[in-house]
């Protein structure tokens, strides 16, 4: 009889340790796929800013007036804080983001804009919209994004 008790003993624990294999495995999985959700979630957002740009910059430049709007952003990515930030080298202007609390020089997330502009400021998210203005300065197409709270 004594040889019964620990080969159970022993089942047991390889069963505890199969266990706790597969747990972590799934939940590893669940945090890719998130993460993956997230990150496309993400880029939609940022595809829609990238169009409002685009729409501020050609009507701006087509008016020679200043243009601003206000777009409505949800207050995270899934369970995410994320930013997106505004900019431009000589050639072109872009619009970057990614997923957490600072903004970082360097994103995975790159949206070039389609006009040659200079581009600044970012939106960090929170509660309120984004505010987007575009405006000539010295000859120069200017737009810029930030955070607008809304209050009075």
């Amino acid at each position: 009889m004594p040889s019964i008790t620990p080969s159970h003993l022993y089942t047991f624990v390889a069963l505890l340790a199969v266990s706790g294999l597969l747990v972590f495995s799934f939940m590893a999985y669940t945090d890719t796929l998130r993460f993956s959700s997230e990150t496309k979630q993400l880029k939609l957002l940022m595809n829609s800013i990238a169009a409002k740009c685009t729409e501020l910059l050609t009507l701006a430049s087509v008016t020679n007036a200043s243009v601003e709007a206000f777009v409505q952003m949800p207050n995270s990515v899934g369970s995410k804080q994320y930013w997106i930030q505004l900019n431009n080298d000589t050639a072109q202007a872009w619009l970057i983001g990614g997923l957490g609390d600072v903004p970082l020089e360097k994103a995975d997330l790159r949206i070039c804009l389609p006009k040659e502009a200079c581009a600044t400021g970012q939106y960090v998210a929170g509660y309120g919209a984004a505010h987007l203005e575009c405006q000539f300065v010295n000859a120069v197409l200017n737009i810029q994004i930030g955070n607008f709270a809304g209050g009075n």
